[in-house]
């Protein structure tokens, strides 16, 4: 079976994965070809904030903006997801108006200018999910993953779980009750 999967699409983690970098995740799709695949995990709040991750920055060292985890890969390397191109221009658009990447600084006058509405349109993220060629494939014929479509709500709302019992939910009823089970049938 062909396994790319596009640019823009999700994978939901199955409820049986037990690698604690994916577990109960929702990655987004950045590139995937028969090289390997990336993309960002995008529902997992981390404890790290930008005011202390671009220290020197002289507008972002002053706000303490959420940045959540991508992914296990690149931990030097932050990226962002935003739906408001007209306030951070130069991005590239992934699907479902969501937009990776853009003008740094006009991203950093718009969360000092409105950090509410930023906090509700731009998703900091550090790191990445990548695979080498063939290994998504792999995971996508063993069921560790799930191929879904995008909600751009999705990236931006607060409570990680639920946005993975959102993702599943989407599916409908050929995933129905896979929400509610736990990690380990053994945890019951």
């Amino acid at each position: 079976m062909d396994w790319i999967v596009e640019t823009g699409s999700l994978l939901v983690a199955a409820p049986d994965m037990l690698d604690p970098n994916f577990m109960h995740s929702v990655v987004l799709v950045v590139q995937h070809s028969s090289e390997g695949a990336y993309g960002l995990v995008i529902n997992r709040p981390s404890t790290i904030t930008l005011d202390v991750l671009l220290s020197d920055h002289p507008i972002l060292s002053h706000q303490p903006f959420p940045v959540h985890a991508g992914g296990p890969v690149g931990l030097d390397t932050l990226q962002f997801l935003h739906r408001v191109p007209e306030e951070v221009p130069g991005g590239t658009e992934i699907g479902a108006g969501l937009v990776l990447g853009g003008d740094l600084e006009a991203l950093a006058r718009y969360i000092e200018r409105d950090p509410a509405a930023a906090r509700e349109n731009v998703r900091m993220l550090l790191g990445y999910s990548g695979w080498g060629a063939q290994q998504l494939e792999g995971e996508l014929s063993r069921g560790s993953w799930v191929p879904a479509a995008l909600q751009a709500d999705w990236a931006f709302q607060s409570d990680g779980h639920a946005v993975w019992r959102r993702v599943l939910r989407s599916l409908g009823r050929h995933a129905q009750g896979l929400e509610d089970l736990p990690p380990d049938v053994s945890w019951n």
